[in-house]
């Protein structure tokens, strides 16, 4: 009998234990999911403060994109772009720090900055159902609601960027230029090209995981343009710095490291003439 009893436990805990194995496996799986389901994915706002809101502001939509590689955060509040760190814990925990942002100046604006990035500063866990992801503090009404963006059609190769800012700055076509300044990546060969305002030139590029990118071996025409009034070394010189990128939608940044962008670019649909 007393053996029977210890047969009898022994399955039993045989058995519990494979249940608390599964279990302890589904939560893991489910901590897993959650974070990849939360992170290299673009999130647009919805919801501030329980007001909905017009994401679009200024050409592009406010939001942000928590990237794996450093644990890194970059975003748009409305006006400026924004960058920093976040850490992820179990629970759905999140906390964000080390945030900065540019300083540009955008009077009409139909979203009040300082509320959007104190949603970062007291956010200190998140939800996500559906296609939504909620950043709340405590357990309280959700801070924002933002929605899963959906994903660009093409990646940033074969695509015509024109430049819309440097260094902060929105570009405009200078007097007697011949064309806006933009660049392309070219899969074959993995060559770039572009104009710089009164030269072409042309290169090499690298991409790898996390976004990162390389430009080397550029070269430019010798064009003298005087009656041109633009700095091509200025805008050339991001193609040397540029280290790592970011895509939302059809708006492209070239940064290095955590600062603020160098340069903005937007995809321009090119329309093929018919002879």
């Amino acid at each position: 009998m007393k053996f029977q009893h210890i047969a009898f436990a022994l399955a039993f805990l045989t058995l519990f234990s494979c249940g608390t194995t599964q279990n302890n496996a589904m939560i893991n799986n489910t901590e897993t999911t959650s974070e990849n389901s939360i992170t290299e994915t673009h999130w647009v706002l919805e919801t501030l403060e329980g007001q909905k809101v017009n994401a679009m502001q200024h050409g592009d939509k406010i939001g942000f994109t928590l990237h794996t590689n450093e644990n890194r955060i970059s975003g748009y509040s409305g006006c400026n772009r924004f960058f920093g760190n976040y850490s992820l814990k179990a629970g759905n925990r999140i906390s964000f720090s080390a945030m900065g942002a540019t300083k540009m100046a955008c009077p009409e604006i139909g979203v009040d900055e300082s509320k959007f990035f104190e949603v970062f500063n007291l956010a200190d866990n998140y939800s996500i159902s559906g296609d939504r992801l909620s950043l709340n503090v405590g357990r309280g009404a959700p801070l924002a609601v933002f929605k899963k963006a959906k994903p660009a059609a093409e990646p940033i190769t074969e695509k015509y960027w024109k430049l819309k800012t440097l260094e902060g700055q929105d570009v405009k076509m200078a007097k007697n230029q011949e064309r806006e300044m933009y660049f392309m990546l070219k899969t074959d060969d993995n060559k770039v090209v572009g104009f710089a305002g009164c030269n072409t030139f042309s290169g090499n590029y690298t991409l790898e995981k996390g976004n990162r990118i390389r430009f080397s071996k550029l070269a430019t025409t010798l064009m003298a343009c005087p009656d041109i009034n633009i700095n091509e070394a200025e805008f050339l010189k991001i193609f040397e710095l540029a280290d790592n990128y970011t895509i939302n939608d059809d708006t492209l940044t070239l940064n290095v490291g955590r600062r603020a962008p160098l340069a903005v670019f937007e995809a321009i649909i090119l329309i093929k003439k018919h002879q």
